[in-house]
């Protein structure tokens, strides 16, 4: 089975692309997306609120290794700065892991899928 480790739900304290969504919605919206692909959805880490904060995030990614991949709410909640972003989708594909974002409906897993996210 693809989706056989469990999938780790990641949500935001802070506002998403310009809107603060209650985390209730957000996990609402992550356990949809698993569910509508059978997978074994963890519950969610959620991020702290301040601005360009990605302690929790940084916590799951260093747990990578025990979990099939991530769900983000949105892609939106990537950070802002390339290199960041270039960092994180350099674990996932080192661990053969895969980055799902339940809003935009997009999944990636190969480097293409990220550079196409670019």
């Amino acid at each position: 089975m693809k989706y056989k480790l469990g999938y780790r739900g990641y949500i935001a304290s802070r506002k998403v692309n310009g809107e603060l969504v209650p985390h209730n919605v957000q996990n609402l919206v992550i356990r949809e997306y698993a569910n509508r692909r059978g997978m074994n959805y963890l519950l969610s880490a959620t991020e702290m609120s301040p601005e360009n904060c990605f302690i929790v995030l940084n916590d799951v990614l260093s747990n990578l290794d025990k979990i099939g991949g991530i769900i983000l709410y949105s892609l939106f909640m990537l950070p802002k700065s390339y290199r960041a972003r270039v960092k994180i989708y350099g674990l996932f594909l080192q661990n053969k892991k895969i980055l799902h974002a339940a809003m935009e409906n997009f999944l990636f897993e190969t480097e293409t899928d990220f550079q196409r996210l670019e």
